[in-house]
């Protein structure tokens, strides 16, 4: 005999689709998932403030490190270029103040400052009792002069990835010193223009060599009016060297030199009282003593 079952109504229908079953287990009464993981953010690595050693004196020069996640950096007003190793070089010129500002700012908005105490030196000063030369030049010279001051500045402006500015300094000729950098007459109470650079005398034809990695930002064709055949060199960083009065150059315009490399060799073209290799040092327009680079012999 067959069996009838009642229909299950709606309503019962739905409460067993949606009762739990001994089987199924209770959500609310799971334990909540743990937490993942924190990961910690990368910090920037280096110093709190800047740190630096060299010579901070007027004419002199600093190489350091900025502060840990430094955007950009300034020495006073001169902005700083920092290598991928947050590595800097900044100088101080002849005639620089008793003291100047390092400053960073931060990636984050932070400003760090530096003070530096800027020694000042005892230059060779030589009073004359006589008035100065009175000064001017013809407009034809002048007219000369005019594009061969533009091309120097042009020169000093150019910027190159080299590295020369990390490197201990060589001396670039084994001439003996005919002139020192900052040297200066006073005429009756008047100075005259200090000399900007350090004069070396090996002997006319002497070869003279890089001091430091760079590239030749300057090669004249022709003898300038006042500097002769005139090279300049970027080591960098904002630090060139200039070389004057040379009886001929052995590098171009863009060759990339190594420090100790044949440059040019010694002369007294230009207006030079004698054969000479007149090597000046500048950073950021600020001029230097070559002679605070370079090793004692």
């Amino acid at each position: 005999m067959i069996r009838r079952i009642a229909p299950l109504s709606a309503l019962a229908l739905l409460t067993a689709c949606i009762a739990p079953s001994a089987s199924t287990p209770d959500i609310a009464a799971m334990p909540a998932p743990p937490p993942p993981p924190t990961v910690a953010l990368p910090q920037p690595v280096g110093p709190a403030t800047f740190v630096f050693d060299g010579q901070a004196i007027q004419g002199g020069w600093i190489r350091g490190q900025v502060p840990a996640g430094t955007r950009t950096a300034r020495l006073g007003d001169d902005v700083l270029t920092i290598d991928g190793e947050g590595r800097f070089f900044a100088a101080f010129d002849r005639d620089a103040g008793p003291s100047a500002m390092l400053t960073a700012t931060l990636r984050d908005g932070q400003v760090v400052r530096r003070p530096i105490p800027v020694a000042p030196r005892e230059w060779q000063i030589e009073r004359v009792d006589v008035a100065r030369t009175p000064g001017g030049s013809s407009a034809a010279f002048l007219e000369r002069r005019r594009p061969e001051l533009a091309q120097i500045a042009a020169a000093r402006a150019r910027s190159n990835a080299v590295e020369g500015w990390r490197q201990s300094f060589i001396w670039p000729s084994a001439g003996r010193i005919s002139g020192r950098f900052g040297s200066q007459r006073i005429y009756r109470g008047e100075p005259g223009s200090y000399h900007s650079g350090l004069d070396l005398a090996p002997g006319a034809g002497a070869p003279y060599v890089a001091p430091a990695d760079g590239v030749v930002v300057l090669a004249t064709d022709r003898p300038f009016s006042l500097e002769g055949n005139l090279l300049i060199v970027d080591h960098g960083a904002g630090l060139n060297s200039a070389f004057l009065h040379s009886q001929r150059l052995a590098v171009r315009e863009g060759d990339r030199v190594a420090q100790g490399q044949l440059l040019g060799y010694v002369g007294s073209s230009g207006r030079a009282t004698g054969p000479h290799l007149h090597w000046s040092l500048m950073w950021q327009g600020a001029r230097l003593d070559p002679l605070l680079f370079l090793p004692p012999r």
